[in-house]
């Protein structure tokens, strides 16, 4: 099973992203498993600057943004036939 991990710092728009990639993947009956962390560590870790971040299967698909849902269903859908 892939991980799917939102990265953020507990803000709005990091809530935001958690919350769609959780509705999107239920919604698509997607065997994900998803994660949310705060730790500045594991920012670090994977050089993200900008919150939110999305990382799929250990790469980082973007950071700063939320992406619009056709892409992340894109990505999400990629993970789960890969």
């Amino acid at each position: 099973m892939k991980e799917v991990k939102i990265l953020g710092s507990g803000c709005r728009k990091c809530d935001t992203l958690d919350r769609k990639v959780r509705e999107l993947v239920k919604e698509n009956n997607l065997d994900l498993q998803i994660s949310k962390t705060d730790d500045l560590q594991d920012l670090i870790k994977h050089g993200i600057m900008m919150t939110p971040a999305i990382i799929i299967g250990g790469e980082v698909k973007s950071y700063g943004i939320i992406p619009g849902d056709d892409k992340l269903l894109q990505w999400l859908k990629e993970a789960q036939n890969a």
